[in-house]
């Protein structure tokens, strides 16, 4: 349209200029006389501000008689009903009750180290032996000795079962005899300290003393062992959540360093609240058959705390507030064959959000057509045309 307007303009002005030859541009220039010119300017700008008047009473009538010219043209989507997941986004580390760092429980030379890095061992198994100091010799005496007093035992016993000797003997034996027992008891249960065993079957991750060196009870680090048999992740979760992370609840981890994805279960949920952070512990369980995942390793847990089987979920962007804070959409309705429609402004109430879509609880219903692109533009009650990419 625009350029239509604008070659009549020139034919109009060509007219004007060419169609009088003794007073064209042309001519006045080559007499070289500045009155004229001016006065030939004027007369041009006179013409052209009545050709402009006559251009916008045109603008405005095709602008009266084109219904098309003034209908913003948008791009709806439709709500549908659909299943909601929403999950619950946090960051755990791997961990195992069963990493231990094992320290001796006798002072003294470390003699032996039986095992090395990487090495699997069964509970119980020795792993180190440290200098008894003479007790192996003690315990060798103390036997002996409960030799001889349990064989005067037994003859006691013997002779105060036949009514021979007197009470005190077969008591003062039997005393002797109890005692010697109880003293090798005890002086075992020492002996045994020197010879460090695996508290649980698993992997010896480190040796960290060795073999000649001195140790203290309790204070010296020997080795570290290790099971990733029994792996779980542990995570604080805020305690707004307490009715929907139960244990039982289906968790999904996401391993980034490894590039890898597990479906488990959350097997235990804490019963206190940490009043520092509002926060309780849970731990879900980590199934490691390849023994890939490895304690302190971190992780990403997507928890299903909410899910609505037919929810309706729109883009947040599509979402507008007014002064009263309340949320609203616009909706196409009465929508003909030439996709022409009235829009309509909706109020809605919102749940939850997961990403770029936000659940629509009230407002709206499935088959309701939005407006996506252009709903930032247009006004209710307005007509629109739908188009299509």
């Amino acid at each position: 349209m625009k350029h239509i307007i604008t070659l009549s303009f020139a034919a109009i002005l060509l007219a004007s200029c060419g169609g009088n030859k003794k007073n064209s541009v042309e001519k006045i220039l080559e007499k070289n006389n500045l009155e004229d010119i001016r006065t030939k300017r004027a007369e041009l700008v006179t013409d052209q501000e009545a050709i402009q008047s006559k251009i916008k009473l045109l603008d405005e009538r095709i602008k009266t008689l084109d219904t098309t010219q003034n209908i913003p043209l948008i791009t709806t989507i439709k709500a549908k009903e659909e299943v909601f997941d929403h999950v619950l986004e946090l960051q755990g580390n791997v961990t195992t009750k069963n990493l231990l760092t094992i320290t001796p429980e006798y002072n003294g030379i470390l003699t032996n180290v039986y095992v090395k890095e990487g090495q699997r061992v069964s509970k119980g198994q020795t792993l180190a032996k440290i200098d008894d100091g003479g007790l192996s010799q003690q315990l060798a005496q103390l036997k002996i000795q409960s030799a001889l007093a349990k064989t005067t035992f037994e003859r006691q016993e013997r002779l105060w079962n036949q009514k021979i000797g007197s009470e005190i003997q077969y008591l003062q034996a039997k005393s002797s005899f109890e005692a010697q027992e109880e003293a090798i008891n005890q002086l075992q249960q020492q002996l045994n300290k020197t010879s460090v065993r695996a508290p649980f079957s698993g992997t010896i991750d480190d040796v960290i003393t060795e073999k000649g060196s001195v140790v203290g009870a309790g204070q010296t680090p020997l080795m570290r062992i290790v099971n990733l048999n029994d792996m779980y992740i542990e995570t604080d979760v805020p305690e707004s959540y307490i009715p929907f992370v139960v244990k039982g609840k289906k968790v999904t981890v996401e391993f980034p360093v490894l590039g890898t994805t597990i479906d488990t279960k959350i097997r235990q949920a804490g019963d206190v609240i940490n009043a520092a952070n509002r926060t309780f512990k849970v731990e879900v369980d980590v199934p490691n058959k390849d023994k890939t995942i490895k304690p302190n390793l971190t992780a990403k847990l997507k928890i299903n705390d909410y899910t609505n089987p037919k929810a309706i979920l729109i883009p947040q962007s599509i979402i507008s507030e007014n002064a009263e804070g309340e949320q609203y959409v616009y909706v196409v309705k009465d929508k003909k064959d030439d996709n022409k429609g009235t829009v309509s402004k909706v109020i809605i109430k919102t749940g939850k959000t997961q990403g770029d879509v936000i659940e629509v609880l009230e407002g709206i219903a499935g088959g309701a057509e939005l407006i996506q692109e252009g709903a930032r533009s247009v006004k209710d009650g307005q007509t629109v045309k739908v188009i299509k990419y």
